[in-house]
């Protein structure tokens, strides 16, 4: 495992490690029984829509908001730039994948649960993402990961696309 602890750091390769995410869900695909995609917005909705498309998988590609379902709803209030859940799948009984840019806390894949069970009981959901950068504070492990390195705190990691719809990593400070 690899630190990200200083600005003169290496930044991930965010299209690389979309490359190796790629392959694992791929190499792990049923045919019989294709996934539900679910993308978490934002970045985790990009990262869910590529995958289908790549994956050329016969279903829409869902994508949830879990503004109201993060547990600092009550402090932070709602959001300038809530989206729209988009659920357009039956979700009992079925796989599904759920996609997130970056894993950190756990506290969005643990919303992004309490959002998808009201919308069905799945079989199985099984956590993507492009970037696992330690930190957890809730149990949760991605079982497709493109990357995974410790980040200092201090820094912000931030998965973005250029006009070809291309991944790319920004890693500003965060804001004190």
């Amino acid at each position: 495992m690899t630190t990200f602890n200083t600005p003169t750091s290496k930044i991930p390769d965010a299209e690389h490690l979309y490359g190796q995410l790629l392959a694992q869900i791929r190499a792990d695909l049923n045919p019989a029984q294709p996934p539900v995609i679910i993308g978490i917005h934002r970045g985790g909705a990009w990262l869910a829509a590529r995958l289908h498309a790549d994956l050329q998988l016969p279903e829409p590609c869902c994508t949830i908001d879990i503004s109201f379902y993060r547990d600092d709803f009550a402090s932070v209030g709602i959001r300038a730039n809530v989206k729209t859940t988009d659920m357009p799948v039956e979700l009992d009984g079925r796989a599904v994948i759920l996609c997130d840019d970056i894993l950190n806390s756990g506290r969005s894949a643990r919303a992004a649960l309490n959002e998808i069970f009201d919308f069905g009981r799945p079989s199985r959901v099984d956590l993507a993402v492009l970037f696992d950068r330690g930190g957890r504070e809730l149990p949760f492990a991605a079982r497709f990961v493109g990357g995974v390195a410790e980040f200092d705190v201090a820094y912000k990691l931030v998965l973005e696309r250029d006009q070809a719809h291309r991944f790319c990593f920004r890693v500003p400070l965060r804001a004190n």
